[in-house]
């Protein structure tokens, strides 16, 4: 049988819901075994399994849908799979993990070995009345310095980027992102308006400013091409900070509770097996990086090293070696232990393990709420919004794929993207869940109509499923975080 039958209970009392459809299962159903969530793989292998992490662009010969970690593949015309004529496309919902970036702060060695210079982009920061009567800024940027005078030295990479941004690749990726968004649903669909109607076309950031960095861009690659200029002045909706259901950050102490009784920080075997499998890894990573073997984040996962190394090599940087002893380097197979280790990390935090799916509904329910609501105002006509897109995280498009409980979970690279289309037919409303640019696949058998693929699903299973889970008013994800 394809579906592991595993049922784990969550924190209601029903694993299958009634909801206007015959059943809903909500149970939690295993990912497919592959080399990700193989352990024995994952610590003895070599290379990345056909992963690129080195370029937006994929090696020649590569067919697009290829996993690339700098910029993850999307919807395009040249690949995008039309649905059959009688099928109406009446709403689209996009989340996406932004585009690649400089790597966090935290992320970065005490000391590097050479800079990193962002000196051919401009990060606009201003303020300005939107009454037409009033006084207009001027445009602005920050252009970072590091004065002489000042005598504390910078950790981390010297030059002129802020830890995080965008880099110039990763805004010509969004560019592009948004241009391939609008070369499938108005090119090709005729479903977005010719020129951008906030009224009947949203978008949404969190508040980390590198997605409203992105989302820029994005616009402008959707935008531009009907126009002499971009569009100007284009509301990106936020929540407030610290209630946030996008990135997520409403607070939920039961969901990062559990995910630290089985995830990052966990004393379970389960989980501190690979590290302790992977101690002479990190022990070479150490001895060139001068991270110190006590250093608690560096090494209760490998997430550290990930993004280090991996912003690096998405923009043709060379892999580190120690100050002291140049000849002392980060290799290429050291590089992609990594990365393999990230990606079983990731598999086994949002699908492997059984406890995955009710962490997920309590940190991101409320997103999920929030969508199952906006396709609901569509179907009973209250909506004039057609297009609502979201610019997010990975920790943000995980949970979403752990929540549909997709058949093989994967570090959701830069780029990543999940579609979400509803159709009507007839007078009935049907689901498509796109995930990469293809028809998403998942192990929950009420989800997974069509061999696994979430590909015109019955509007009303998908709502059982996610108000199932969360309640109609995320009331159910308030009774868990608040229990």
């Amino acid at each position: 049988m394809r579906f592991s039958r595993t049922y784990v209970p969550l924190f209601f009392n029903s694993a299958v819901v009634a909801q206007n459809v015959s059943k809903v299962d909500l149970g939690w159903y295993a990912p497919k075994k592959s080399w990700i969530n193989d352990l024995g793989k994952v610590l003895d292998g070599t290379g990345t399994h056909g992963f690129v992490f080195n370029s937006s662009q994929l090696p020649v010969g590569a067919p697009y849908g290829t996993y690339n970690w700098c910029n993850m593949p999307h919807v395009r015309k040249e690949e995008y799979v039309k649905a059959a004529d009688e099928f109406e496309l009446v709403y689209v919902e996009v989340i996406h993990r932004h585009h690649k970036r400089t790597p966090y702060a935290s992320n970065t060695f005490p000391k590097e070995s050479y800079g990193w210079d962002c000196s051919d982009q401009g990060l606009f920061y201003y303020g300005e009345p939107l009454s037409p009567t009033s006084s207009t800024s001027s445009s602005t940027f920050w252009n970072v310095y590091t004065n002489p005078i000042n005598p504390f030295p910078q950790p981390g990479f010297n030059g002129t980027c802020q830890f995080p941004q965008i880099t110039r690749g990763g805004l010509d990726d969004s560019w592009q992102h948004g241009k391939d968004l609008y070369g499938v649903y108005h090119d090709l669909l005729n479903f977005l308006p010719d020129d951008i109607n906030s009224e009947k076309v949203t978008y949404r950031v969190t508040n980390n400013v590198i997605t409203s960095q992105v989302a820029g861009m994005l616009i402008s690659g959707m935008y531009t091409s009907n126009t002499t200029s971009p569009p100007q002045n284009i509301p990106l909706h936020i929540q407030p900070p610290n209630i946030d259901s996008l990135e997520p950050q409403y607070p939920c102490a039961p969901s990062s509770s559990l995910y630290s009784t089985y995830g990052t920080g966990s004393k379970s075997t389960s989980w501190t097996t690979h590290l302790t499998r992977a101690a002479p890894l990190f022990a070479s990573l150490d001895a060139i990086s001068n991270i110190p073997s006590s250093s608690t984040p560096w090494h209760q996962s490998f997430d550290h090293y990930y993004d280090n190394l991996s912003a690096r090599q998405c923009h043709a940087k060379p892999l580190p070696c120690n100050i002291s002893n140049p000849s002392l380097c980060v290799t290429q197979a050291h590089a992609d232990s990594v990365y393999r280790l990230g990606q079983y990390e990731y598999s086994y935090i949002y699908r492997d393990s059984p406890q995955s799916l009710q962490a997920a509904v309590g940190s991101y329910g409320v997103w999920m709420a929030e969508l199952a609501a906006n396709i609901r105002a569509v179907i009973s006509g209250e909506a004039s919004v057609l297009y609502r897109h979201n610019v997010a995280h990975d920790g943000s498009v995980s949970r979403v794929l752990s929540f549909l409980q997709v058949e093989q979970m994967v570090w959701v690279g830069m780029g990543s993207e999940v579609i979400f289309e509803v159709y009507r037919k007839e007078g009935k409303y049907f689901l498509r869940i796109l995930w990469g640019g293809r028809v998403l696949r998942s192990s929950n058998p009420s989800l997974g109509v069509k061999n696994g693929a979430v590909d015109m699903l019955d509007v009303d299973t998908f709502l059982g499923y996610v108000e199932g889970l969360v309640g109609r008013q995320a009331e159910k994800v308030v009774e868990f975080c608040e229990g």
